[in-house]
């Protein structure tokens, strides 16, 4: 079991109170970590402590920050196998976790060639004399609430580009993965950031709606992320709106994969298997709706069975186990009752479909229609339907016919047809002839509709975390009205 504690001002700590909670294995039970559970006053006390170190934090020059944060990127690394012990959390498999360690530390990597990338302009003026510029400085305390499905991967993407523009951060530990989380803001202690520059807190459950306000209405806290579904993030919007705090907001999704009639059925079989199956489906950007010209899904459909047919679901330290847990039992329950209302409205369960607590087999239907809870609603479990469309265009109907728009996949052998039809798919993200679950740290990643606004990744970031700024130089003199 770890001991996970607060990280307030480079400092571990418990919660003020001595209170805790107890985080289990899904699959077990048994428990995993018992987390420090903050008060509203650590709270405070984490933003006060990034407040304090932001002033040295922020006049760093910028080849410094980078130097520290590769430091960090080589650390995180160095600790994989404490991230994956930790993983015991969600139940992920340990290719999962070793994948968040993987692309994380190339986040970082990432954000730290970006410190000397924050640019400015000179803008001509009509003053005469008057030399005018616009100018990108850091903002100062950054709020970071993360999720537990790729605990590694977008906590530190919380943290990454912030830090490069100058900011420090207090990073909200989902209560579900506390202690990848805080070994997050270990990592970059260690690697010598600076006290307060990474502050960690974790609450209990009960606690998390008072904690965020908290944190939100903090008048030193100038900017907020967040990543996890539209319900909470519509509040975290509200909030923000509220206390008038730029959000940026990643949320929920429900991929369409479109299936040309002249796409490779066998790379379209094998990237949608991946995308919807892997981590137990449980990605943002994972494939929930497979539309399929309906000349062609009859053999995609029974090509892709045959394949989910093989990816067993089971303990993650199991030798044949192909995916493992969901994040728990109730999850489970959750998605069995959507898959229940559409086989009993009509549609057909080709395979999969039994839960065994927090285990559940990988899904596969077909027969999918509007009146039922799966066609609208995201599922964040390992389940994808089948929707069949005569034609381009009525593939893109389908496609759009969602309220949410992050990530797409379009597979066809005529690439040019299939970029024209990327272009009017409703979606922050879209690959052709390639997976919907796809990340890389240099790239802008961010939805439309209700799957949020705004853009983490690379240059796409600076926008969000530095404060534009005019400011103007008289030289000679001015002439004036009266």
């Amino acid at each position: 079991m770890l001991d996970v504690p607060l990280l307030i001002g480079g400092k571990s700590c418990p919660a003020r109170d001595g209170r805790t909670f107890e985080r289990c294995n899904p699959v077990t039970g048994e428990v995993v970590s018992r987390v420090a559970a903050a008060t509203l006053e650590d709270a405070d006390a984490a933003v006060a402590a990034a407040q304090a170190a932001f002033p040295v934090w922020a006049a760093l020059a910028p080849n410094e920050r980078r130097t520290r944060l590769l430091a960090a990127a080589e650390l995180m690394q160095a600790r994989a196998s404490e991230f994956i012990e930790a993983a015991g959390e969600t139940g992920a498999m340990a290719n999962w976790c070793g994948f968040n360690v993987k692309l994380a530390a190339g986040m970082l990597r990432e954000a730290a060639s970006m410190t000397t990338q924050i640019n400015g302009e000179v803008i001509p003026s009509d003053v005469p004399g008057s030399f005018a510029m616009a100018l990108r400085q850091p903002c100062g305390v950054i709020l970071g609430i993360a999720p537990w499905n790729a605990p590694v991967i977008l906590a530190t993407r919380a943290l990454a580009m912030p830090l490069a523009c100058g900011n420090t951060v207090v990073l909200k530990a989902s209560e579900l993965s506390p202690a990848v989380h805080r070994l997050i803001g270990q990592v970059l202690q260690d690697a010598g950031l600076g006290d307060g520059v990474v502050n960690v807190i974790s609450n209990a459950p009960v606690d998390a709606p008072a904690i965020v306000e908290r944190l939100i209405a903090n008048p030193a806290v100038r900017r907020v992320n967040f990543t996890g579904s539209t319900h909470v993030g519509r509040i975290v919007a509200e909030l923000a709106a509220r206390h008038l705090k730029p959000a940026l907001l990643e949320l929920g999704g429900k991929a369409p994969f479109l299936v040309l009639d002249d796409a490779d059925l066998d790379a379209a079989v094998d990237a949608a298997a991946f995308g919807a199956y892997f981590n137990q489906g449980q990605i943002c950007m994972s494939t929930e709706r497979l539309i399929v010209d309906s000349k062609v899904a009859d053999a995609f459909i029974d090509k892709l069975a045959a394949k989910v047919a093989t990816l067993r679901a089971g303990h993650p330290q199991a030798d044949d186990s192909v995916l493992g847990s969901l994040v728990d039992a109730s999850a489970g329950v959750r998605i069995k009752a959507l898959i229940d209302d559409a086989v009993g409205k009509g549609a057909r369960l080709v395979v999969g479909g039994q839960v065994d607590g927090s285990i559940m087999q990988p899904t596969l239907l077909d027969g999918v229609t509007p009146s039922m809870r799966l066609y609208r609603e995201e599922s964040f479990g390992p389940v994808a339907v089948l929707l069949r469309g005569d034609g381009d265009e009525a593939l893109l109907s389908l496609a759009n016919d969602s309220e949410f728009g992050l990530s797409a996949a379009i597979f066809s052998r005529d690439t040019g047809r299939a970029l024209a039809l990327a272009q009017r798919v409703e979606s922050g993200i879209c690959h052709i002839n390639g997976p919907t679950v796809h990340d890389e740290a240099q790239m802008p990643f961010g939805g439309v509709k209700s799957s949020g606004y705004g853009s983490f990744g690379g240059k796409a970031s600076i926008e969000q975390f530095t404060q534009l700024r005019w400011i103007t130089l008289q030289n000679g003199p001015r002439h004036y009205p009266i």
